[in-house]
């Protein structure tokens, strides 16, 4: 059933300009009446960078060595993934016309939008390598380590898609499901480790990296772009396992409750 779900969208003529298109579509929509535009994908990491900063690093005296491209990087990585995921829970009900009136996979509906959200997440990546280099002070150089992010991307994309799938398709029967992933987003948030310093988040949390991917994506993408080193190999396989299981589990509800969604929602 999974496998025939990505082998029928394999096959389709036209993939990636259809799907390039919804996704420069989807983007645009998203900040059309915003006078500053794209700059406001930029403007709410900035905004959290400010408000945590003060308060963890003046305040509460984390000591975190360049704490403001600290705070950036996982920052950015965490408002993709719920960004991501909060975005799409209706999206088998917003997006109905899309898969009921046109040949489109409900995969590819997915897969656009989460294309968008990418456009915005390397532009916030490209501030932040210049924010690192250029104004943060006493900090190494990025190194060739810093391609990293592409592979740590890419499983960041996996189980942001993987976990929009279960939740949209859990929507169909159970709309409860937006009030609850709002409220275990907000939990999750402060069992990741975006701002507290790592030593104090595994001293206080032994071993959750492993249960938690989102903790060990941030912690392997400060290695590579900040501390130019490799990835811990180990949490990088671990937390793509992870991601990979998820997706196979949120494309057999798509093939189970997405094929009824038209029907219910």
């Amino acid at each position: 059933m999974i496998i025939g779900i990505l082998t029928d969208w394999f096959r389709r003529s036209n993939k990636s300009e259809r799907l390039w298109l919804l996704a420069k579509i989807e983007f645009k929509l998203r900040y059309y009446e915003n006078k500053l535009g794209l700059f406001w994908a930029l403007i709410k990491p900035i905004m959290d960078i400010a408000i945590y900063y003060v308060v963890f690093q003046t305040i509460m005296k984390q000591n975190v060595p360049a704490f403001a491209s600290y705070l950036f990087i996982g920052l950015i990585l965490w408002n993709f993934f719920v960004e991501s995921t909060t975005g799409t829970v209706q999206i088998l009900n917003t997006k109905k016309y899309l898969y009921e009136y046109s040949n489109m996979n409900k995969l590819e509906i997915y897969v656009s939008t989460l294309l968008s959200n990418t456009i915005g997440f390397f532009f916030n990546f490209i501030m932040f390598l210049l924010f690192y280099n250029l104004l943060e002070k006493d900090t190494t150089y990025s190194t060739i380590h810093t391609l990293w992010i592409l592979p740590l991307f890419i499983n960041l994309y996996i189980l942001s898609l993987a976990t929009s799938l279960i939740l949209s398709n859990i929507y169909v029967i159970a709309k409860d499901i937006t009030q609850i992933w709002t409220v275990f987003t907000s939990f999750l948030f402060f069992l990741s480790p975006i701002f507290y310093k790592l030593d104090t988040f595994k001293a206080a949390l032994p071993s959750f990296d492993y249960i938690n991917p989102l903790a060990g994506i941030i912690i392997n993408a400060r290695k590579a772009t900040m501390e130019g080193t490799y990835p811990d190999f180990k949490l990088f396989v671990f937390d793509f396992a992870y991601a990979i299981a998820l997706l196979m589990f949120g494309t057999f509800l798509l093939n189970k409750l997405g094929s009824k969604a038209a029907e219910k929602l």
